[in-house]
Parts: C-alpha cells; structure tokens; sequence
C-alpha cells in the first residue's frame, strides 16, 4: 500500500453476481509519523472512559497489595489483573460516609460512588465525563447491564436515569442499525428529517429574543434553561448534518448470536465478550467514547442452581480451614475474571499506534468494603488504563479512612471537566489524588 491510498479507499469486487466494498482497516499511511493523529487533518485520536461497576466488594485480606506505591504484586483476589498491573492503579482504605442517616443497603454507596451525594442529588460522574469528552459523538454515552436487568447507575440528574441495554443484539442495533453512519462511506447524504428539524428548532430560536423581553426575570431563566436544552439538540443535529471524519479503525462487526439476557454466570460471560466487542468498535467508529457496565449481583447464579451470589454472601458459613466462604470467593473469581476478559477484548481492537484501549480508562468500583456484613470501610476501587497517558498506572495507593468520592474527583479532572470539588458533607472533597495524574 502506497501513499496514493486514502483513508476512504475500500476493496470492490462482487460476490455471486452482487457488488461488494471491504473497508481497510487503519493503516501507517493514514496516520501521521508518530500514529498518534490522523496525517490529513492532524487530530489527536480520541481517549475514552469506561465506568465498571461489581458489586458486593471483594474478599477482605484477599485483595490489598502488600506494598505501596510503584512495583505492588497483586494479591491473590486480584491476580487475575496481572497483564494489566502496569496499567492498574489499586486504592484502599477509601470509605463511604453516611454521616448518621439510614444505610440503604446497595443504594446508599452506589449513590455516593457514582454522583458523590447521598440520595443522587445530582449527574453521575460519567455524565459530567461524557460532557467534557463526548459532545461530538453520536452517542454521549452507552449503558450496558449485563446481568439480564435494565438497570443503569447513569444518570443525567437527580430524577433523568440514562436506560441501560441488557441484550447484546439490541445494543447492536442501536449502534450499527440503520442509523448507523459509516465514517468511511465514500458517499454522504444528510438526513433529510434531520434538516428539518433542525430548521424547526432554528425558526423558535429566532424568535427567542423578542419572547425573552416579555417575560419576568424568573420566568428569562426559566426560559432560558429550556433554550439551553434546545441548543444542545441543535448541536447535535449540525453534527449529524456534517460528513463524518473518516476513521479507518472502524469495522463494522458481524452480528453473532447472544446468549439468553439473564442472571446465569455462563450466558452473563457469553454476551459480556460480546459486549465488550460492540463497545470497541462503537469507540473505533467514534460512535461514542463513555461507557459504563453494571455487572449486577443480587440474582446473578450459576447454571441449574438457585443459589445466588447475593444469597451467598449473607448466608454461607465460612470455611473454617480456609477462611473465607468458598462460594463467595467463587463468583468473586469469576466477576474478575470476566472483567479482565472485557479488557482484553477492548485491547484488541488495533487503533493507530496502538489499540482502543490505549486511549482508554476504565473505573471500577464496588458498593462495600465486606458484603457479607454491608460494611463501609476499607472499600476496593481500582482504575485500569491511561487514556492515552492522562493517567498513570501501576500503583497501590493507600489512604486512611478517606471518602471514596477522592477518585472520583481525580478522575474526573482528568478527563478536563471543570470542577475543584466533588460530594456532599462527610463525602464531600477538595483532594485529588495526584500520585495517579500525569
């Protein structure tokens, strides 16, 4: 292949009488020397965030590095993220702070986890993520429950959950159906409706200013709020109206057939890998770059078993000669494996100098520190990758009783939104975590 070859360049043949295109995948030619941006436009590839949330923690004493800082060796719950230990950075001693009100159990943690507030008084972190990074992509962010349940800890306010995709062949529909716009198609016709719309939306714009001077000041800022809301869809619609950049590493993938969407640990790992194939190609085609996955747990069971991990956890005895309840450390196991299986999908997917998860990082975080007594202190969270070197890696970070919204914050900032403060009362911080900012 020659420098002649554009990113737009496809393979035509015919198969049985019909035309056929195959696209090529991202080649050195279309890149710049360093395969970092794209050689005709100079753009820096896209980084991504991914939030994984598992609940019912880990297995106290199984999973805490030995040693801090640089160079920890995984401990035995935890080992399974070996390939990725470079890339991984472990917290401990991080807590959840309810400062005297009720402990709703699996709720109250997740709501302080995933929007720093006590009750989700407000967007959960991804969504503040996926407005710094996620504007211009078809989807600001997608929602995946693998556990066979619509259950979506996103959220875009205090009462507007962002629905989660519990079928890998639905998710695959919403994302390369017929709406689907292949950036390296060489022909391009606007959405006909789209246009309309968007002439619509821009005719009531027009007329703004004259029904602004009308209006009370209460009723200018109500007003006002509600033409923000406009002005994002437009946006949205002039985005869809322009040709997209082309972007070689996108491949359409085939579609494959699903395990049944349930709580079953066998079709829950089937349709994970499935999953976790559709999201690096959605990124790969910059469809979209925010994810989050909730794992789920309550009704999660192996095969031909009504035992659930949940169950488990309150009422298995522990093993007096190991130590720990055996069934427990089983799902537990599993759960991170299939994790790692997800990220080493995602670090297949070849993208410029590197692959889609080069430029990736995933959250993972838990509701509790030990499932088994609901307990608060000492809760796991780990983040894995570097989003193109905005984050380094490899480190076990303790602290001391610390709000779990520390990470948050970090990460947050990271990805460029815009705040120095992040939680509510106890859960409420200032302090990033700067050992992990590059």
């Amino acid at each position: 292949m020659t420098r002649n070859a554009t990113r737009r360049t496809v393979l035509r043949g015919a198969f049985q009488g019909a035309a056929v295109t195959v696209g090529l995948p991202l080649l050195n030619c279309f890149l710049n020397n360093n395969g970092t941006a794209l050689a005709a436009t100079g753009a820096q590839l896209p980084v991504r965030f991914g939030h994984w949330f598992q609940a019912l923690g880990l297995n106290p004493g199984m999973w805490v590095p030995e040693k801090t800082g640089a160079g920890y060796t995984n401990n035995i719950q935890l080992k399974v993220l070996d390939p990725f230990r470079d890339r991984t950075n472990i917290f401990s001693g991080l807590r959840y702070f309810l400062d005297g009100r009720p402990h709703e159990t699996h709720t109250s943690s997740v709501q302080i986890a995933t929007t720093g507030i006590y009750g989700a008084g407000g967007p959960s972190f991804d969504s503040n993520i996926a407005d710094a990074i996620g504007k211009g992509t078809r989807f600001r962010s997608l929602e995946i429950a693998f556990a066979g349940r619509s259950l979506s800890l996103s959220r875009r306010s205090a009462t507007v959950i962002n629905p989660a995709e519990a079928s890998p062949v639905a998710l695959y529909q919403r994302i390369f159906g017929p709406d689907f716009r292949d950036p390296n198609a060489a022909d391009f016709k606007p959405d006909p409706l789209i246009m309309a719309r968007q002439s619509v939306l821009s005719s009531v714009s027009e007329r703004r200013e004259a029904l602004t001077r009308q209006l009370g000041a209460a009723d200018r800022v109500r007003l006002d709020e509600y033409f923000t809301g406009l002005r994002e869809i437009e946006q949205t619609l002039a985005h869809e109206l322009e040709r997209p950049a082309p972007l070689p590493a996108c491949k359409v993938p085939g579609a494959e057939e699903e395990a049944k969407p349930g709580s079953v640990v066998e079709d829950i790992t089937k349709n994970s890998k499935l999953f976790a194939g559709l999201l690096a190609s959605a990124m790969a085609c910059d469809q979209t770059r925010v994810f989050n996955i909730n794992l789920g747990s309550v009704g999660i069971r192996k095969a031909g078993s009504t035992f659930t991990w949940h169950t488990a956890t309150h009422e298995e005895s522990v093993d007096e000669k190991l130590g720990y309840q055996k069934e427990v450390f089983s799902f537990l196991t599993w759960a991170n494996a299939t994790f790692v299986d997800f990220l080493k999908i995602l670090n297949s997917m070849k993208e410029g100098d590197g692959t889609v998860f080069d430029r990736t990082m995933v959250l993972w975080q838990t509701d509790h520190g030990d499932a088994r007594t609901h307990s608060l202190e000492n809760v796991p969270l780990m983040t894995v990758g570097t989003a193109g070197g905005r984050i380094k890696g490899g480190q076990h970070i303790a602290v001391s009783g610390d709000p779990y919204t520390r990470v948050g914050l970090t990460v947050q900032q990271a990805f460029g939104v815009p705040i120095n403060t992040w939680g509510d009362r106890s859960n409420k911080t200032t302090k990033t975590v700067t050992e992990i900012l590059a």
